[in-house]
């Protein structure tokens, strides 16, 4: 199993705990980037710290949480060479994963419920990237 990077806001500060635990009973190592208080913080700091562990090698994927998925992930995105991606279903996250080589998931607290949210950690993780006609595209993102 590979590390893998965690944060949230105080938004997704809930389900980033639970996601933690989940990740670690599967086997995981994981990076808690922040936020580690359940108090008011501004998710760009976190979404570019998960970017960050993510580009930096500290950590193989990331998956971060805010309210919506909306705001941190847009942050992290800010960081070159991620590929983050709000999903919302179990679908969209493998779909990242296989057609666009996310490299984060992001999702919101507010907007779905704990066993989709860890239904999606299950297929982000177990999807891999198809390339072939996909490759092209995801190189023009890098451009």
């Amino acid at each position: 199993m590979s590390i893998i990077a965690v944060a949230s806001d105080h938004a997704g500060f809930a389900y980033k705990a639970l996601i933690t635990e989940h990740l670690r009973a599967s086997g995981h190592e994981v990076l808690d980037v922040g936020t580690h208080v359940n108090e008011r913080v501004d998710y760009p700091d976190y979404g570019h710290a998960i970017g960050r562990a993510v580009v930096g090698g500290e950590a193989g994927f990331g998956i971060a949480v805010c309210g919506s998925g909306i705001g941190i992930c847009i942050a992290a995105n800010k960081v070159p060479g991620v590929r983050a991606a709000t999903v919302h279903d179990m679908t969209s996250a493998r779909l990242s994963r296989e057609h666009n080589d996310a490299n984060v998931m992001c999702v919101g607290e507010r907007f779905l419920g704990p066993q989709v949210v860890l239904d999606c950690v299950d297929a982000f993780l177990g999807a891999g990237f198809e390339g072939g006609r996909h490759a092209a595209r995801v190189a023009k993102i890098e451009t």
